[in-house]
């Protein structure tokens, strides 16, 4: 085996065609790339801009370096690229019908699925990302309730509208005026917000557990969700989780089902459908007269093709284990990342559930030392954030956390080498 297989991508890669890609893009794209794809918060001149194909938990940039792909397109691709078992369901019902002017009967089938599937869903609603949902999920808590404000939690990600946005461009102070938030598991302050606001609040949304780009993701504290839901049931608050990353890789029926609690709404995107364009929002029976009541509607939300793709892809995590699979897989690579740090006396540790983690050095605060380390194993053909959490695929195997810990002790050396201990 050459150097450039034996590394996923080809030894010490170069990224030509992609700054010229790059080049040609900026000028007729704003920003070339744009959101959380920009190339400008991973690591600039040292990471693929452009994808050329994909396959199993692999893909081959433009310049024809391949990567070990452990952000799996940032969460949607769970059960491989190129599935066959996915791509087949997809193509079947491509050549029945996609986009068509009234709704397929798969839609039927994959709420009916669904309900059967999480077991406090009673009905389910479909568009096509998260940002669609969590902001629709919202709605339906202000219709139901008649009150109109929201707590979340500070420096969550729910999406790009204007409510949750990390953006500030074109924002006005109205956008969030309604909005109220709390650190992650202070369920003090989270009281007083309901107290201090009594009668006005909507609903709570949060996701699972606490995972912000930048830094550490956090675990819940014991009674955390226990209270949350307790408060919300009390006070008439339509609680909301966002399990938008993490369903179908914390817990294959959701990831309340894990942290024991019931949600009253729960959005669903990323993994569901491998990489199709498809988000959902499932409701307990409750809520099913405000959610009919809230607008919602996308020329593209009732297509065929990725509803069939989701219930392909769930199926196979079914009968396949895949939560544990994927489990499995994170471990080996979180416990060999971490031991080989120590071996090098580096302090690098990893935060979260082992098929979605956060990676960093615990002294680096200006995050330059997971820069240099991402952009180095980047280099060697594994693609990996420094600011953003990974994800582990069920096509993730032994070899390839065997190839990547090969990856990362060359990396380690190299930082160690610029920063030291």
């Amino acid at each position: 085996m050459s150097d450039g297989e034996e590394r996923g991508g080809g030894g010490k890669c170069a990224f030509d065609k992609s700054m010229a890609l790059f080049e040609r893009a900026a000028r007729v794209i704003p920003g070339g790339i744009y959101g959380h794809l920009s190339p400008i918060i991973r690591t600039p001149g040292a990471t693929p801009y452009y994808a050329a194909s994909a396959q199993g938990a692999r893909f081959r940039d433009v310049d024809g370096n391949e990567f070990i792909d452990w952000l799996c397109a940032y969460g949607p691709m769970v059960v491989g690229y190129n599935n066959p078992r996915v791509e087949e369901a997809a193509e079947k019902q491509r050549k029945l019908g996609d986009c068509a002017s009234v709704p397929g009967g798969i839609m039927v089938e994959l709420a009916e699925f669904l309900v059967e599937l999480i077991p406090f869903a009673d009905w389910a609603l479909f568009a096509k990302n998260g940002s669609d949902m969590t902001t629709w999920a919202l709605q339906v808590a202000r219709a139901h309730t008649g009150r109109r404000k929201i707590i979340m939690v500070e420096g969550t990600y729910h999406g790009a509208h204007a409510w949750c946005t990390p953006g500030h461009a074109g924002l006005v102070p109205g956008d969030r005026e309604n909005i109220l938030t709390f650190k992650w598991n202070d369920i003090v302050t989270f009281k007083k917000l309901v107290d201090e606001h009594e009668g006005q609040i909507a609903g709570a949304i949060m996701t699972p557990y606490h995972f912000p780009n930048w830094s550490d993701s956090v675990l819940p504290q014991t009674g955390f969700w226990t209270e949350v839901q307790a408060v919300c049931n009390r006070k008439g608050i339509v609680l909301i989780l966002d399990d938008v990353r993490t369903c179908y890789r914390l817990h294959l029926q959701g990831s309340q089902e894990l942290f024991r609690f019931r949600p009253d709404l729960s959005v669903h995107c990323k993994a569901l459908a491998n990489g199709y364009p498809l988000s959902a929002c499932l409701g307990r029976k409750e809520f099913k007269n405000a959610a009919s009541k809230v607008f919602a509607t996308g020329s593209y939300w009732f297509s065929s093709v990725p509803m069939a793709a989701s219930m392909a892809t769930i199926k196979e995590l079914k009968e396949n284990d895949g939560v544990e699979t994927m489990y499995r897989i994170g471990k080996l690579l979180w416990e060999g990342l971490e031991g080989l740090a120590k071996e090098r006396g580096l302090t690098f540790a990893l935060s979260g559930n082992p098929t979605m983690p956060y990676a960093r050095f615990t002294n680096d605060n200006d995050l330059f030392r997971n820069q240099a380390f991402c952009a180095e194993m980047n280099r060697r053909g594994i693609f990996v954030h420094p600011h953003h959490n990974w994800f582990v695929s069920t096509a993730h195997t032994e070899k390839d956390v065997e190839i990547t810990l090969e990856a990362a002790d060359a990396s380690f050396r190299a930082v160690k080498e610029k920063f030291g201990d």
